[in-house]
């Protein structure tokens, strides 16, 4: 029996695809040990939550008479502090200690239970998760857009300097022209370019971006949106996020955003969609290849174009600070009347 600690990292490291040997060194152990973690089963043990810590006994005499005082007031009220237990406890007639009232009320106060995070699996074609990260480098400041295909896992990855509408639009674009088609929805966490109001939490509605509705009716997707504060959801684009900063990013320096897109470029098809993926134990490309490719909706037939521009002033004016000013363009009306009902021809 081994560390549950050191069992999770081993599993890990396997599911990567790091060599034993590199492992041994990692743990300090020997090669000839991780063979016998492997073979006597080490690695089919839960090892998805740690094991549980034996409680110590609490032992109370005085104590003993007012538990059921504590239990009825946290049943009621879970929020009590131990301290406001304490003052009630002993206008009844309770002469022990603060602290073994604190063991007790931290063994027993009720804790919410957390709404379960269910991973589920997609069918060829029907998702991909969008999501962005952000990186310093020496030149400033990029913001990382990744775009992965549920089913598949084919990833695809490029830096821009602002996390604007247009960033989002084009870089989705660009996602589907890598995939060579368009899936049927597209998760997204709650950015402001999609969801501009979301009261799903009470009983209400998603409200998106009208502009982005716009965007989704042109290429032929439905928009979805991590409920509030559960990103967790959106386990698929969490872990490339963390793959990127520490396959990718870590130990690397590049020359400019010009040598960082050839890099994420070279990294996409040589190495992120190249390896044996962790949860599918398939390589991305090949899976893709072979199931998802022919299920992928058509490509649009021209870019979309933005009713709304942002544009920004030089940093430095005489006539005060920078503030963003918006530039429209100039088209017939007929133009905006198919725009507005999602139509462009």
């Amino acid at each position: 029996m081994y560390g549950w600690d050191r069992l999770v990292l081993l599993k890990h490291l396997l599911e990567e695809g790091v060599p034993k040997t590199v492992i041994a060194d990692r743990l300090g152990v020997s090669r000839r040990v991780i063979y016998h973690w492997i073979e006597t089963g080490q690695l089919d043990r839960d090892v998805s939550e740690p094991p549980p810590r034996r409680r110590r006994a609490v032992h109370a005499m005085k104590l003993d008479a007012y538990r059921a005082i504590i239990d009825t007031r946290l049943a009621t009220f879970p929020e009590l502090s131990a301290v406001r237990l304490f003052d009630e406890c002993r206008a009844a007639g309770y002469t022990g200690g603060l602290t073994q009232l604190k063991v007790y009320v931290r063994s027993v106060r009720p804790h919410p239970v957390e709404e379960p995070v269910i991973r589920f699996e997609t069918a060829p074609g029907v998702q991909a998760q969008v999501d962005f990260a952000d990186v310093c480098f020496p030149w400033g400041k990029r913001h990382a857009f990744l775009a992965v295909l549920g089913y598949s896992r084919l990833l695809y990855l490029e830096f821009v300097a602002r996390q604007t509408m247009e960033a989002v639009v084009r870089g989705l674009e660009a996602a589907f022209t890598y995939f060579g088609g368009v899936p049927q929805e597209v998760l997204f966490d709650q950015m402001r370019a999609v969801v501009i109001g979301d009261d799903r939490p009470r009983g209400g509605r998603l409200l998106e971006n009208p502009e982005f509705l716009r965007v989704a009716a042109h290429w032929g997707f439905r928009i979805r949106a991590c409920r509030p504060y559960r990103a967790r959801t959106k386990g698929k684009i969490e872990r490339p996020v963390s793959y990127l900063r520490r396959n990718f990013l870590y130990g690397r320096t590049f020359l400019g955003d010009a040598d960082l897109a050839a890099e994420a470029r070279a990294w996409l098809d040589d190495t992120a969609n190249a390896r044996v993926h962790g949860t599918t134990h398939e390589v991305p490309r090949l899976r893709f290849e072979r199931d998802e490719r022919t299920t992928l909706g058509p490509l649009a037939a021209r870019p979309y174009e933005l009713l709304v521009r942002p544009t920004r002033r030089p940093a430095s004016s005489r006539s005060g600070p920078a503030v963003p000013r918006i530039t429209v363009e100039r088209r017939p009306l007929v133009a905006y009347t198919r725009l507005t009902s999602g139509v462009q021809r």
